[in-house]
């Protein structure tokens, strides 16, 4: 299955290599090139994203070769061993990217007027600040929160649903409790958590990117008495 996958991106990626613009020798009019040519689009931009550099000429020899039953220079086997050697080397520069950019965020926010770093390395900075009790790890929380990218999309909002939420602190990711137990109730606040805090290299699906800082602004609006509590089985983005 894994070398029909890799082959069929290859074959489909060859049909948007020959040129920047459209061609205007094709007839896009028919079924199976309307067909042909979204599949090369979705297949070419994937590996675009990968960051893959491709000979566009040895590209194309072998893609000849393989379809016409020629003679090629090497086996299926090596050449399923680069095209995967490849794909994980572009994955390795991308991560190193990705984690570079968001030390440089995290050093950068760190210099702001405002910010405090705890030992753990998460960063936040005071909005308001309440007198009530501090919830513990064994809390559940009442909240209004904002989770947002660094580059201000934001993914989850109570706010947006207009309703606040009851969360548990045993039950989300580390940097999101350690954060909510800096907090007096009726304090608002807003905390900055590394990726190493959250969900690291792997991301959470096509919401949060690898390497992502999270950024959530947060009002402690109450600790729910444990006998009141009765439980939330909706998943939240902000779980572990």
């Amino acid at each position: 299955m894994k070398r029909f996958v890799v082959t069929s991106c290859l074959f489909f990626m060859a049909l948007t290599i020959q040129a920047k613009g459209i061609r205007e020798d094709i007839d896009f009019t028919g079924e199976k090139a309307r067909s042909s040519y979204a599949f090369g689009m979705m297949v070419g931009n994937d590996l675009r994203q990968a960051g893959l550099e491709i000979d566009y000429a040895a590209f194309i020899e072998g893609l000849r070769s393989a379809m016409e039953q020629g003679q090629t220079v090497m086996d299926r086997d090596e050449a399923l061993e680069i095209v995967q050697n490849a794909f994980e080397s572009a994955m390795r520069k991308q991560s190193a990217e990705l984690q570079a950019k968001e030390e440089a965020f995290l050093a950068g926010n760190a210099s702001q007027p405002g910010i405090i770093i705890t030992g753990s390395g998460l960063q936040y900075e005071v909005i308001s600040q309440g007198s009530g009790s501090k919830p513990t790890i064994n809390d559940t929380v009442r909240v209004h929160y904002q989770g947002a990218l660094t580059n201000g999309a934001v993914f989850d909002s109570s706010y947006e649903r207009d309703e606040p939420e009851e969360i548990p602190l045993s039950m989300v990711i580390p940097g999101w409790a350690e954060g909510i137990m800096l907090m007096n109730v009726g304090s608002k606040f807003r905390i900055f958590i590394p990726s190493s805090m959250a969900y690291g290299e792997r991301g959470a699906g096509q919401i949060i990117p690898p390497f992502s800082t999270l950024v959530f602004t947060v009002e402690l609006l109450d600790i729910v008495p444990e006998e009141t509590y009765a439980g939330n089985d909706e998943e939240e983005i902000i779980e572990d």
